[in-house]
């Protein structure tokens, strides 16, 4: 399956279909056997890279829609 990336209004970035999933010093973050993760776009998660409703509790708005 090709992988789709869809901004969620005011949340996060769900990404579905495999995908490899780096952190910052280019160790792997397992994501096998997900089909589907959702990725922060707050800011506030404490378990990011990976999302975890903080964005409700803090009112997050996310930026206009990506132009075409």
């Amino acid at each position: 399956m090709t992988v789709k990336i869809t901004a969620r209004p005011n949340g996060p970035y769900l990404i579905e279909g495999d995908c490899e999933l780096y952190d910052p010093t280019g160790a792997q973050i397992t994501t096998s056997g997900q089909q589907r993760i959702a990725l922060c776009r707050c800011g506030a998660s404490s378990n990011k890279p990976m999302c975890d409703g903080t964005h409700n509790k803090v009112g997050f708005q996310a930026a206009e829609a990506a132009k075409k």
